[in-house]
């Protein structure tokens, strides 16, 4: 049978991931305040600060800028709160709904990433839409049967949350998500419909511990499976609950 392992929702692009036991999805929306917020470079150029969708060299990514991966974050979605630590000492923290809380980590960003940034970095957001690699509201899912089959090739430890899924999945089978496309799957008490396959990009040769460029995965990919793929897109087309340990049901 397979199952949901692990549900993670990263609040702001490129930073790490917060594991929720549950989350309730929303027909056409992505996981609640997954990547709400992103940090927009000091030249990119924003509507009044309340975007819509933008493509995601625009923003702060772990494709370029590894150094995110150094930093742990803590998001309280009840205040809008944003605490980021550094090898455990808190660093930042403001509140990203208010201009005051945004400032105080920008300040941080700047002087963390110092040139990265081409210029004074800016956090956005913007209503109903979420800062992912593509401008639908999608649901992101990995197979952890998958990762596995990329260790075997790799010959190395692969953590999943390289792919910075949504939900990672036990299954008996590797690859079998591939299969899914234009199928409907039944998780918890929401129905989703897969989209399509993601194709990876450098970003997952990030160790999400260390930071470094440890891993080419989109080599690994294509050297031992002929594609770049690992994961796929799902839209949520009926509200639902979804829980850790809930069945799915391919239709």
């Amino acid at each position: 049978m397979t199952t949901v392992a692990r549900i993670c929702r990263y609040p702001v692009k490129g930073l790490d991931a917060q594991d929720l036991d549950l989350v309730l999805l929303r027909c056409g929306a992505g996981l609640p305040h997954d990547r709400a917020f992103a940090i927009a470079h000091g030249g990119t150029r924003l509507d009044d600060g309340t975007p819509g969708w933008q493509p995601k060299d625009r923003f702060l990514m772990l494709m370029r800028n590894a150094r995110l991966a150094r930093l742990r974050t803590e998001f309280d979605d009840n205040t809008g709160t944003l605490t980021i630590l550094r090898d455990g000492k808190q660093v930042a923290r403001g509140n990203l709904t208010e201009p005051l809380g945004r400032q105080l980590v920008e300040q941080f960003l700047a002087a963390y990433f110092g040139d990265e940034t081409h210029g004074a970095p800016k956090i956005v957001s913007a209503p109903e839409v979420s800062f992912t690699d593509t401008p639908d509201n999608f649901v992101s899912l990995v197979n952890l049967a998958s990762v596995e089959d990329i260790e075997r090739v790799v010959r190395h430890p692969v953590d999943p949350l390289r792919f910075r899924a949504n939900l990672y999945i036990d299954s008996a089978s590797p690859w079998i998500e591939s299969n899914w496309p234009a199928r409907r799957l039944a998780i918890g008490t929401a129905i989703l419909e897969v989209v399509e396959s993601i194709e990876r990009c450098a970003a997952t040769n990030v160790n999400p511990d260390t930071a470094e460029r440890d891993l080419n995965i989109p080599k690994s990919l294509m050297d031992g499976f002929r594609h770049v793929e690992c994961g796929i897109y799902a839209r949520v087309v009926e509200d639902g609950r979804v829980a850790i340990g809930d069945g799915i049901t391919i239709n």
